[in-house]
């Protein structure tokens, strides 16, 4: 998967519609991204706008060196580090998990355990630094390289290694003092 860089080509090329394939497949994972800096989904919206806006006023700044999420993600980390600086706002924030659709092979028993060590997760990511939080968000959530998540971090890749193995680490302290197994 390219993230996008293949219709950012065709949108170059002058193919309208491919412009919106991008923001069908990079748009609300970059909201969700953004939110985690400025803790305000409405904000997040607005800046992932400008973000976009940004990509079609400066066509030529993106040079295909990093994916195009990437890209995207690397602006819009900056636009909502800038957006705090001038709202002077820096808070913690809880990570939560998407909720998965319930099968219909799942007990009520099991929907519950799932409920209770995704909240103990949740709980247990949200006491961590916010550079292992960032960290752990890109790699896991985000699906992304460890060289990727390094860009947007303003890191080397081994920074971004040392801070996953951390958090893990961390993590796996909290979930056995909140009686969860850390798979």
């Amino acid at each position: 998967m390219d993230n996008g860089a293949s219709s950012y080509r065709r949108f170059l090329d002058g193919d309208e519609s491919a412009f919106d394939e991008i923001m069908k497949e990079l748009f609300h994972s970059l909201v969700f991204f953004i939110d985690r800096y400025v803790h305000d989904v409405h904000t997040a919206e607005d800046i992932a706008i400008d973000v976009f806006s940004d990509l079609i006023v400066h066509k030529h700044r993106y040079h295909f060196g990093v994916s195009l999420k990437t890209y995207l993600f690397m602006l819009g980390r900056s636009r909502a580090l800038d957006y705090n600086k001038h709202r002077k706002i820096i808070s913690v924030t809880a990570l939560c998990e998407a909720e998965e659709l319930p099968s219909d092979e799942k007990t009520l028993e099991e929907m519950v355990l799932d409920d209770e060590r995704k909240r103990a997760l949740s709980a247990a990511v949200a006491k961590l630094p916010e550079a292992m939080r960032v960290a752990i968000h890109l790699i896991y959530f985000e699906e992304m390289s460890y060289h990727e998540a390094a860009k947007i971090m303003k890191k080397n890749r081994k920074q971004v290694d040392n801070l996953i193995y951390r958090a893990k680490k961390e993590l796996r302290i909290l979930l056995r003092e909140a009686g969860e197994p850390f798979k």
